[in-house]
């Protein structure tokens, strides 16, 4: 039995997409595969720079098709299509991550250029991706880190409404080669939020200093210092608040990409390590008889298809996202950190079944098991999108508000709001639907049902044992309820997607199992921290679950991922 669920390069034909789209994401797959695996593993061992695929983005305006919004196209098929970024996010992940960086950070670079009314470098930007150039996005310095409050590039004020820029920025993608680079810096006239300016750098100006790769990898993940720059008006982006609240949506924009990368990674690893496991005899018998090893690979494959539904259904909030409807903001951070952490159980449990061939440097594999880690840690660390996502756990369990359906948006539209986000605040006002609406749709899925008990058992602990002040200052503390509530987030998205593709029952109650554990997993580590009042502790073995088991259903599951073997090899 074959699964239309995991990305196969072998069958892909994106039909639900307009026929540009569809010429496009299948061409960059037969690039990579006309490529073949020992030469793609060849380049990532030997950091190879990616200017091949570069140069074959370019000959196709793949980047310019892709990433330029309609109100700067130069042609009908040039807009900001959320749904299909994810879809060559996954394309790009499965064939290796160095690819979707190089792409990644051109997302980044261009977000406070789109979102700027500087015509002339909205018209600069666009020319350059039509001449297949990839951009840059300089924010972190290697003294702060992200901190955009103390950042050392300094811009001197001239006389005719320019500035002379002096400073570093460090851990900048594409900095080698970015024909755009977007930077932030503050003024030296003007103290406070008031002196933040956000401008275009060229990395071939003789005033641009490369420095580095920060990195050992075919990443160029520059160091690069500014010295005495000239950034004449037209250079200038954002200046003031509007700066700052650039860069915070800049990333709101970027940090999406992170899931969709992390299921391609997934996808391909699982190929190669089902097949292997299913051709390895152990003590003469197959490796996938031993009862561990399928329990492993059915719920490595199960939440890769979690990771799936939730991204697919956030497309949705962020295409449909508006002034009066900004859900996004919590789903967003949800698949920065939710799904990529996933997607690092996903691998583990693999490397667990096929062992020591996960080292081996003729194997995707191995380079899989090293780039997941990454993506957990771009566009802000888990903690910080943890902490993110707990300001709005009171509205969206507690205070639901009616909100007009939101439909699949795989429609050729551009999602021009993404860069007229607005002011960077205001979290605690933004309202959800009932999330109990998609549990309630699967009431009679059995670890639906008990997942839901655990849920409503998590509105109890807001509402009666919720951290007191003291606690509210323990992130620690608060870090194990973000895991709770991100849960019921994640639960949530995946009952919506699944009601919407009709998923297989049986897919989704093996999945809801997984995900009682973790609940209940998280409720143990509650329970254990040094603050938790004896109301919360007992709350959090109260809280605590055993899934339905049902040996038929983990039998169907296991025929899925038995399937894999073989389905895919990608060609030498």
């Amino acid at each position: 039995m074959t699964t239309p669920l995991l990305f196969n390069p072998h069958t892909y034909d994106p039909t639900h997409f307009d026929p540009e789209t569809r010429r496009l994401l299948r061409a960059t797959v037969d690039w990579f595969e006309e490529r073949g695996k020992r030469r793609l593993i060849e380049d990532y061992r030997t950091r190879a720079w990616l200017g091949d695929f570069l140069a074959f983005a370019a000959k196709e305006r793949l980047f310019a098709t892709f990433l330029t919004p309609a109100s700067a196209a130069s042609d009908e098929d040039q807009r900001w299509d959320t749904a299909r970024i994810a879809a060559l996010n996954e394309i790009l992940g499965f064939y290796g991550l160095d690819y979707w960086y190089a792409w990644q950070v051109t997302i980044l670079g261009l977000g406070p250029v789109w979102q700027s009314e500087n015509a002339a470098a909205r018209t600069r930007a666009a020319d350059l991706l039509n001449e297949g150039e990839v951009f840059a996005f300089g924010l972190s310095e290697k003294a702060h880190g992200a901190d955009i409050y103390s950042t050392d590039m300094l811009l001197e004020p001239e006389g005719d409404g320019g500035f002379r820029a002096t400073g570093s920025k460090y851990y900048i993608g594409n900095g080698n080669a970015a024909g755009l680079v977007s930077v932030f810096g503050r003024r030296t006239d003007v103290d406070g939020p008031d002196g933040y300016v956000f401008f275009a750098a060229d990395s071939r100006h003789p005033s641009y200093h490369l420095v580095k790769n920060v990195v050992d990898s075919s990443k160029f993940v520059s160091e690069f210092r500014l010295e005495d720059y000239p950034v004449t008006p037209e250079d200038v982006l954002h200046t003031g608040r509007a700066a700052f609240d650039a860069a915070l949506n800049t990333v709101n924009v970027g940090k999406f990409n992170l899931c969709t990368a992390s299921i391609g990674i997934c996808e391909h690893a699982m190929y190669e390590a089902v097949t292997h496991a299913s051709s390895r005899i152990l003590y003469g018998r197959p490796v996938t008889a031993f009862p561990h090893v399928r329990r492993e690979l059915a719920e490595a494959y199960v939440r890769l298809v979690g990771m799936k539904l939730f991204s697919d259904r956030a497309v949705d909030y962020f295409r449909s996202a508006g002034p009066e409807d900004r859900r996004y903001l919590l789903f967003n951070p949800m698949t920065k950190m939710k799904v990529t952490t996933e997607g690092e159980k996903v691998i583990d449990l693999m490397w667990d079944v096929i062992a020591a061939k996960g080292f081996e440097k003729d194997n995707y594999f191995s380079q899989a098991a090293v780039e997941i880690r990454g993506l957990p840690k771009l566009e802000g660390t888990v903690h910080v999108n943890l902490a993110l996502i707990l300001k709005f756990m009171r509205n969206h369990l507690l205070d639901p508000v009616e909100h007009p359906a939101v439909p699949t948006r795989l429609d050729a539209a551009d999602d021009d709001f993404l860069f007229r986000q607005g002011p960077a605040r205001g979290l605690g006002s933004v309202r959800f639907h009932d999330w109990r609406a998609a549990y309630d749709a699967y009431a009679e899925v059995p670890n639906v049902a008990r997942f839901r008990e655990q849920a409503d058992a998590l509105c109890e602990f807001v509402t009666t044992t919720a951290p007191d002040e003291g606690q509210s200052r323990d992130l620690d503390f608060l870090l194990a309820v973000g895991q709770l509530f991100a849960l019921v987030v994640h639960g949530q998205l995946i009952l919506e997607q699944a009601r919407l593709t009709d998923l297989d029952e049986s897919v989704l109650d093996e999945l809801f199992s997984v995900l009682v554990r973790d609940f209940s997993g998280h409720c143990v580590e509650l329970h254990g921290k040094d603050s938790a009042t004896s109301e919360q502790q007992g709350w959090a073995l109260g809280a605590i679950r055993r899934p339905v088991v049902d040996e038929a259903r983990s039998a169907q599951i296991w025929q899925r991922v038995e399937a894999l073997s073989g389905a895919y090899e990608m060609s030498l």
